[in-house]
């Protein structure tokens, strides 16, 4: 009889226990691994590139949800991830330009990471997430990472991002030069090295391999504190941006006599003469010509080091989801890869992001959550989303409400049933290309003088021969903003005056995605009807654009 409640007692404190992990195990929330990569186009093995060498991300897309029809808000740094990680949009909080700081504009609004610090997150940043100095460290992450994990001094021996001596030498007397012509100015891209590097060195000698380093450090260091509190890791990779800078082995990949060149070299006929900018950023390049064709020889360069650095971020990637399995955590973290916007490299005659066009507005986007159905595992989804979507997204991943502020749409159904009917338009925007810097500011004074005083001359006499009697170099340079709409099977711009909305658009492109998939031709002139369908579809803006969700 004793025996027999003891045994009794033993099997009712089992099924207690046993009930309280079950409820421990319901209650706690995933981590998230948030994984930004700067510039990056769709060029990756996954999104059916004849050449880039990208395993890992193939293999996450080969496991998670892969989307094939994803865009920015702004084809630029700060706009689009100000927008993405505030989830609004670059107008609605006044950030169209890389030196507008979101928190100036907006100190109250709340961001993607704030709102999961505020439902019980801890929250860090590693490298490139938020743009520059414009980190919102106080109101946005929890911790910032302890560098004295990595075991090796942070940024140790690069000199402007380079570690061959030739190439910090040129930065160092270029900068130099210009600190001491334009002072402050000089910071914002004047008196700049080569445009990429190619080292021997490991991994971790480059920023990128470093902060790879350290979220790994950081994510076992905050799971071993508090085992219990779920992470937000936002863990952001600087390549391929300019400077186009990656260890050896990654060049190595790759075959010159296999790298092909855009046949695409020359502007959209019909096209607007202030969509396209004259490659600014790649030009401010101690190796690259201020003016003029960028020869073949440069440009297999070019298009190399971007492969080159593409690949050394894959593998950085690579190592961190390793580690987080190692670590038994990749069971209950969602993982979710994004570029900021795309990148021209060489079509329609052009290098850089900053325009309306798709070929810089499309991004790669990645999703992998430990439960997600089966039958959107390893599936394409060809679903219109945009980057405005992953605030309200991750928000109903995680189970947590969302703000009321966001004005993006959860694509979470879509990894249920990828290839239900989703929205019917996503929206991009761009302010005059061709007469601003890449960082969208107006061109400097510096610029001008320094770099490109006979090329925007040239650029202007474009604009100016094309808008007629329309042309005011104030109004163009300052005020005109192109507005992208992209639907299945059509890309409509509208370049108008920001400041007087009601007023006519001064120009409208419209390209055809079933005919003329890669913008060759302007149809606009000849389409007007066509033009009045889609923009009274854009008049209806991102809300009546969004999905009907069927309960």
């Amino acid at each position: 009889m004793r025996k027999s409640f003891q045994f009794l007692l033993l099997l009712i404190i089992f099924s207690a226990c046993s009930s309280i992990n079950k409820k421990n195990e319901v209650e706690r929330k995933p981590n998230v691994l948030f994984i930004s990569i700067d510039d990056l186009r769709p060029e990756l093995g996954c999104y059916d590139s004849s050449i880039a060498i990208t395993p890992h991300l193939d293999e996450l897309s080969s496991q998670g949800l892969q989307f094939n029809n994803a865009y920015c808000q702004q084809a630029i740094c700060s706009p689009s991830r100000a927008s993405l990680m505030t989830g609004a949009r670059p107008e609605t909080i006044n950030v169209i330009e890389n030196y507008t700081y979101f928190r100036d504009e907006n100190p109250d609004i709340i961001t993607l990471p704030q709102h999961f610090r505020a439902n019980g997150y801890e929250t860090m940043n590693c490298g490139k997430v938020y743009h520059g100095k414009y980190k919102d460290q106080e109101k946005s992450w929890s911790k910032q990472p302890n560098k004295k994990l990595l075991g090796y001094k942070f940024g140790k021996n690069l000199v402007g991002g380079y570690v061959l001596k030739e190439n910090q030498e040129t930065f160092k007397k270029n900068k130099a030069a210009m600190i001491e012509k334009y002072g402050k100015e000089a910071k914002y891209g004047l008196g700049m090295g080569p445009a990429f590097e190619c080292a021997d060195v490991p991994d971790n000698t480059y920023i990128d391999g470093m902060n790879a380093d350290l979220a790994i450090a950081n994510i076992k260091a905050m799971v071993a504190e508090n085992p219990d509190k779920p992470f937000f890791m936002g863990l952001g990779f600087i390549s391929p941006h300019l400077n186009f800078i990656a260890p050896k082995k990654y060049w190595d990949l790759y075959d010159r006599e296999e790298i092909q060149l855009s046949t695409q070299t020359s502007a959209p006929e019909n096209g607007a003469a202030m969509g396209l900018h004259a490659s600014f950023e790649l030009r401010t390049r101690a190796n690259i010509p201020n003016k003029g064709k960028i020869d073949d020889r440069l440009a297999t360069d070019l298009i190399h080091s971007y492969l080159a650095t593409s690949s050394y971020v894959d593998a950085q990637i690579g190592k961190v989801i390793h580690a987080l399995k190692k670590e038994g955590l990749l069971e209950n973290t969602i993982i979710m890869v994004w570029s900021d916007h795309g990148y021209h490299l060489g079509e329609m005659g052009i290098w850089g992001k900053a325009t309306n066009y798709e070929i810089a507005t499309r991004v790669p986007l990645i999703v992998w959550t430990p439960d997600q159905a089966k039958q959107s595992r390893g599936v394409q989804s060809n679903a219109l989303v945009e980057l405005v979507d992953m605030f309200p997204t991750l928000c109903d991943l995680a189970g947590i409400e969302k703000p009321s502020h966001l004005e993006g749409q959860s694509f979470a159904p879509l990894l249920e049933e990828p290839n239900q009917t989703w929205k019917s338009a996503v929206f991009s925007q761009y302010p005059t290309p061709a007469l601003r810097e890449w960082a969208a500011n107006p061109l400097s004074k510096g610029m001008r003088e320094t770099y490109f005083g006979p090329l925007i001359e040239e650029v202007e006499d474009n604009i100016r021969e094309q808008m007629k009697e329309k042309w005011d170099r104030e109004l163009f340079e300052n005020d005109i903003m192109g507005y992208a709409m992209r639907n299945k099977d059509f890309r409509l711009v509208v370049w108008k005056n920001r400041k007087a909305p009601n007023e006519a658009p001064l120009f409208i492109e419209l390209y055809d995605h079933k005919n003329d998939p890669h913008e060759t031709k302007n149809i606009a002139s000849t389409s007007p009807g066509l033009v009045a369908k889609l923009m009274a579809q854009m008049e209806l803006g991102w809300k009546g654009n969004q999905a009907v969700l069927t309960q």
